[in-house]
């Protein structure tokens, strides 16, 4: 026969450690997951990813200095930036998306961020820092990568402990790169007015160098992935070509200047493909969007047919239009293709969001078929994608690392699957990291608070395997895409 409990206060007690529990742990709290726990823990997520000397503020603490002479290989400072996942290399193109994507966010949504503005604000610069550097260093030339990805991934050690070859990249006027260039414009345009208000000097700096860096995309047409080869794909290979780069990069360049000469470039560029994608590779439905604004918002004529296809991109998500061609789980869970899934998940869902947040301003509607979308049909959409990530899934595992009482162990990152230079200062060689770090099947020492994986596979099902790098990789673009929904929600719903 269970005790009796006797004190009148018991109870009180009992309910609020449950209550704290669930708040501390970032579980659900009056019907919704902790949207400000997560915001939080997904802008914190880049410290764990970066590059270079640390700033004294750095709060996850188990990284330590890393990659201090990039750069020297061709007698230039490349130092700072991002790696891109659970590797050491810095890929320029991925980082220059989740750039524009967090600026973007930040533009969006800064208002209900609170004082996650600025810790947003350092992730971007952070890059944009980089991006300076790669843009600046050498006339006629932006650096687009450092360390050679081959030898890279065929070592498990810490970034602190790297001793491969930190091979430098770039593109130029004989070797092109137009995607890499009109993202990296795109990026640095974007995050200029992020920093227009609040540093100034910053912001300025930031726009000349996104209008030399279109003009040399422009100018000097081709795909980044001819120019290098090996050295990108199958990596990060523009497997999409290039004009989506230079339409993301004029849209930009026009928002950020309303300079007519971007708008007279980007409507004659032709990159009309209907597309259900958006992500660091396909930018044409992010453009669109971007474009659409200036009809829904502003009603100028001028933009509606980037509307009209931001609408048949809409069209070809929602699960009930009769034109979808976009795939569900049995959970609820977008699902594109079979490897890191989420990225798609979160940047498609930041286009629903946004889409939705420009309909609102004009109570605008529209329909697939007979279908009518107004911006809840979308919103509602984008929060069920962003709690499924959060735990509301037929696992009940969040998908963001430190975030609930359940979520991936065993996360496909070196870094945070070997111990830390503070818990064991000797070097782990190029080899030494696989039998015990990469092959076992015990959690990882070191927790990359925030970081959002893979996700699971098309049957709502995920195994939590360091090897199983499809599901189990965190990236820096999965991550930028769901800082602006979750800045949404987090000033819509209090936790």
């Amino acid at each position: 026969m269970g005790k009796r409990v006797t004190s009148s206060s018991s109870p009180c007690l009992l309910f609020l450690f449950f209550f704290f529990s669930l708040v501390l742990l970032g579980c659900p709290s009056l019907g919704h997951p902790n949207y400000k726990d997560a915001l939080a823990k997904s802008i914190l997520f880049f410290q764990g990813q970066r590059s270079g000397r640390l700033p004294t503020g750095q709060q996850i603490t188990w990284r330590s200095n890393s990659g201090l002479s990039d750069g020297s290989l061709a007698h230039v400072d490349l130092t700072g930036g991002y790696y891109d996942a659970g590797d050491n290399v810095k890929f320029n193109f991925p980082m220059a998306y989740t750039t524009t994507m967090l600026s973007w966010g930040t533009l969006e949504y800064g208002k209900r961020m609170g004082p996650e503005i600025q810790n947003a604000r350092a992730a971007i610069r952070w890059a944009t820092d980089y991006f300076i550097k790669c843009a600046t260093a050498t006339p006629n030339t932006l650096y687009v990568g450092v360390g050679d990805p081959t030898t890279d991934h065929k070592c498990w050690e810490r970034p602190e402990d790297m001793d491969t070859a930190r091979t430098v990249y770039s593109v130029s006027a004989s070797k092109p790169g137009s995607d890499v260039a009109g993202e990296t414009a795109a990026a640095l345009a974007a995050a200029s007015m992020v920093f227009r208000k609040v540093d100034p000097k910053y912001s300025r700096l930031l726009l000349a160098t996104a209008k030399k860096v279109m003009q040399f995309a422009m100018q000097y047409r081709g795909a980044y992935s001819d120019s290098l080869g090996s050295a990108v794909c199958p990596f990060y290979c523009s497997y999409s070509g290039y004009k989506d780069e230079l339409l993301w990069g004029a849209a930009w360049l026009w928002r950020a200047t309303n300079d007519a000469s971007y708008l007279n470039f980007l409507q004659t560029l032709g990159a009309n493909d209907a597309t259900d994608i958006f992500s660091w590779d396909n930018k044409l439905a992010g453009a669109r969007v971007l474009l659409a604004r200036r009809s829904l918002v502003d009603n100028d004529k001028r933009f509606e047919s980037f509307k009209q296809q931001a609408e048949d991109f809409m069209c070809r998500i929602i699960p009930n239009s009769p034109s979808s061609s976009t795939s569900y789980t049995q959970g609820g869970l977008m699902f594109k293709l079979a490897e890191s899934n989420l990225q798609y998940v979160t940047s498609i869902t930041f286009l629903l969001s946004t889409y939705a947040k420009y309909m609102t301003t004009s109570k605008y509607t529209f329909n697939c078929g007979n279908v009518r979308v107004s911006s809840s049909t979308l919103r509602n959409l984008a929060k069920q994608q962003v709690d499924y990530i959060l735990g509301e899934n037929p696992l009940k595992m969040s998908y963001m690392v430190g975030f609930g009482a359940n979520f991936p162990k065993r996360i496909h990152h070196r870094g945070s699957s070997i111990p830390s230079k503070a818990s064991h200062p000797q070097a782990f060689g190029c080899d030494n990291g696989f039998q015990s770090f990469f092959y076992t099947s015990n959690p990882n020492p070191n927790t990359l608070t925030g970081a959002i994986v893979g996700g699971p596979n098309q049957n709502d099902g995920f195994p939590d395997d360091r090897t199983d790098y499809s599901h189990s990789e965190p990236a820096t673009y999965i991550n930028a895409a769901i800082v602006g929904p979750l800045a949404y929600l987090a000033g819509s719903y209090s936790s």
